[in-house]
């Protein structure tokens, strides 16, 4: 993504959002750290999440500020639409909370009511601690997603963006169909794929893909190894396609040979409760809503304890390690469904006891009435004769 990639209009809407959700939450001043927030509101795609990296924005018009490593400067420069870049390190070591210190100095921030996001991967603990220390009581809120949150429903543009990512998801599915034979290896089939994403104009994705086949089609998150395939194997494989870093995903079952009545059943049971999701997406339906009907399904067949994981998730554009977002088709989920969100939908059964597992992955549009499906490849069960 870069700043290339919107109008400027989008950008302003974006941080006239962003600006509001500040004031109704009553915070002068956010503190921003996940790489998604960041993105959104500068366009920037650098990998300074690896490190520090901090965006100020006051809930005031006004300039924002980000504060980077110096290996990112240039990146910065050109790509992201930032009013005040600042810079720590570079050819030698720098604190970068004693950066971040002296720009929330120079910005006033220290004496304002400073909210600030916690994110799982993108803030070091000993960084998080110093932050609080830093600004003591001016700091009042941990906001983690009231800047993530407004990026949920997506632009046209946004889909755009998808909608192109999902097609190259379509194709390279379609290569790793034709890559499937007796004697290949797990990483031969994933080198497809790679191959296939790249060439089709995929960008890099958040989250390497999962392939598994034979005794391992119990790992639900597997990563391809030198296993070599053999007629009788069931399996599944998932990855993301990107396109401007807005991210696919899509999961589908094969199975080398005739498949058991065993994988059949499982197969079937994946594709019911994915329907059954679906069924129940439309705007202003709580999130736990289509969990529940898919774990109604996945429960009528005895099977509830082999559900390893959520229903399905908010669709972002990620950064490593993950592309997922605070939205979530699981028990306890907060979030009502709206038009224009992007939703996975993927109910799990994985059989550790019978070394059997079945996913099937799509991406649906949320609209006002229903779901659009985005996933452009058929969802049959892969045989390979």
């Amino acid at each position: 993504m870069s700043k290339h990639d919107f109008s400027a209009d989008e950008f302003a809407s974006r941080r006239s959002l962003a600006r509001d959700a500040l004031g109704a939450a009553g915070l002068d001043w956010m503190l921003l750290f996940h790489p998604v927030s960041i993105r959104w509101l500068t366009g920037s795609d650098a990998k300074s999440y690896q490190e520090f990296q901090c965006l100020l924005i006051s809930a005031k018009p006004g300039p924002i500020s980000v504060l980077t490593r110096d290996g990112e400067r240039n990146e910065f420069l050109d790509d992201a639409l930032v009013d005040h870049l600042q810079t720590w390190g570079g050819g030698e070591p720098e604190d970068p909370i004693a950066a971040l210190e002296r720009l929330a100095k120079s910005l006033g921030v220290m004496e304002a009511r400073v909210g600030m996001e916690v994110p799982g991967y993108y803030l070091h603990p000993h960084h998080y601690v110093r932050i609080k220390q830093l600004f003591g009581k001016s700091l009042v809120a941990e906001a983690t997603n009231l800047i993530h949150d407004l990026t949920l429903v997506k632009s046209p543009t946004e889909l755009q963006y998808i909608r192109e990512a999902n097609r190259i998801a379509g194709v390279a599915m379609q290569r790793f169909e034709e890559s499937l034979a007796e004697g290949r290896s797990e990483f031969e089939i994933a080198g497809e794929v790679h191959h296939a994403l790249l060439t089709s104009g995929s960008g890099l994705a958040a989250s390497p893909i999962n392939l598994v086949s034979g005794e391992r089609s119990c790992f639900s998150h597997g990563a391809p190894t030198h296993r070599r395939l053999q007629r009788g194997d069931f399996g599944n494989v998932e990855f993301g396609a990107t396109f401007k870093r807005y991210t696919a995903t899509i999961g589908r079952q094969f199975c080398l040979g005739p498949p058991t009545p065993r994988m059949h059943e499982l197969y079937d049971l994946v594709c019911l409760a994915s329907d059954a999701c679906r069924a129940e997406i439309r705007a202003g339906v709580p999130a736990v809503i289509p969990h529940e009907a898919a774990k109604r399904v996945i429960a009528d067949a005895g099977l509830d304890s082999a559900r390893v994981h959520l229903s399905g998730y908010g669709l972002a554009p990620g950064s490593p390690p993950g592309w997922a977002e605070p939205v979530h088709l699981f028990g306890g989920s907060t979030y009502t469904l709206q038009a224009g969100m992007v939703l996975t939908i993927e109910p799990p059964v994985f059989l550790g006891e019978e070394r059997l597992g079945a996913r099937i992955i799509d991406n649906v549009l949320v609209t006002q009435n229903g779901t659009e499906l985005l996933s452009r490849f058929r969802r049959n069960l892969i045989v390979i004769d």
